[in-house]
């Protein structure tokens, strides 16, 4: 049985999982679904021989079975196993825990039990997350921010033996952002696609099986716009207008934000001469990742990086129908790369 832990990583909890050893209940929680299932599969593959699943392993759904009929078939015990794992997905349709709560005050040390609460965390002051830390595992599978995404994607790639550039981590993140579900299915699609022989992932590669421009696309527009390139920022603006699949403004806009945000901050950043420090304050993984910050902040004072942040933030608003009867998204986003360029 696994011991109770405080602030259980996502990392000890598969290494736990991979040993062979098991919390009686596991509750696995928050908005990011990726670690969840990752958590879930990985208890239903190491927990069972396959020739035990068909009848130690149950699966059921929050929206049609009760409190109650859970914890009946928690309490079964396993036929010809040492165990049994009790796998409930789509746990935020449960209603009521009593029963739940009930069982997991003394579960059945043969039955593993695998609670998955998606779209959200179960509410703090409910009696369950007590009584599953005391003598399980509590799990709160949270969002990534675009910061941690480089890492998330070179810790993927390590554990497959395929390296990466940093050009092509920041075209893919421009490209797919924070659903690390589709993201990994796509750098899988990736790596398939690979010679054995030369396991690299190149901003060509990138291109050809995920069909991001290395020329035209949110990276390189970052960077025309830090390095005040007005004939390349438009050049890809134009390029975005005219191909609606590349989702044109509404996916250069929030990109343009959290560029011009991060620079407000890297403005009041002690040292400012270096790559190394700039990274640093923006806890950016690399120097490499901070040069469009050293070039942004020569290009833009304190002053005119917050009066483009109020830009942006009255585009985004014009963007959705306020105060904005007909201009499109495209006459929109020139409007506002003119005045950020200007």
């Amino acid at each position: 049985m696994a011991e109770k832990k405080s602030n259980i990583s996502y990392d000890s909890i598969l290494k736990d999982i991979k040993a062979g050893t098991f919390a009686p209940v596991y509750i696995l929680m928050g908005e990011e679904s990726y670690f969840i299932d990752k958590l879930c599969d990985s208890i239903s593959e190491n927990a069972l021989r396959e020739d035990e699943r068909d009848f130690n392993q149950t699966v059921v759904f929050g929206s049609d079975v009760s409190s109650g009929q859970i914890a009946d078939i928690a309490r079964r015990f396993p036929m010809m196993a040492e165990r049994q794992v009790v796998i409930v997905k789509e746990a935020q349709n449960i209603h009521n825990w009593e029963r739940i709560e009930k069982y997991i005050e003394k579960p059945q040390p043969t039955t593993v039990l695998v609670i998955c609460h998606k779209n959200g965390s179960i509410n703090a002051k409910k009696k369950v997350l007590t009584l599953a830390a005391a003598c399980g595992v509590v799990f709160e599978s949270k969002k990534k921010n675009d910061r941690e995404l480089p890492v998330f994607i070179e810790n993927y790639l390590k554990e497959r033996a395929t390296t990466i550039d940093s050009k092509s981590i920041q075209m893919i993140v421009e490209h797919i952002g924070a659903d690390l579900s589709r993201l990994s299915s796509e750098l899988d699609k990736v790596i398939l696609s690979l010679p054995k022989d030369a396991k690299k992932i190149t901003p060509e590669i990138v291109e050809q099986q995920i069909g991001v421009s290395k020329e035209y696309n949110g990276f390189e527009f970052r960077s025309a716009i830090a390095n005040k390139n007005i004939s390349k920022a438009n050049s890809i603006l134009k390029y975005f207008d005219n191909n609606p699949k590349s989702g044109g403004g509404y996916i250069l806009l929030p990109m343009l934000f959290s560029y011009f945000q991060n620079l407000m901050i890297a403005h009041y950043s002690p040292k400012k001469g270096r790559d190394e420090d700039v990274a640093a304050w923006l806890e950016l993984k690399s120097a490499w990742a901070a040069r469009d910050y050293t070039t942004g902040m020569r290009n833009y004072s304190a002053l005119k990086t917050m009066q483009i942040i109020d830009k942006i933030r009255e585009t985004d608003a014009k963007s959705k129908g306020l105060d904005n009867p007909s201009t499109t998204m495209g006459e929109l986003m020139r409007e506002l790369v003119f005045f950020i360029l200007h």
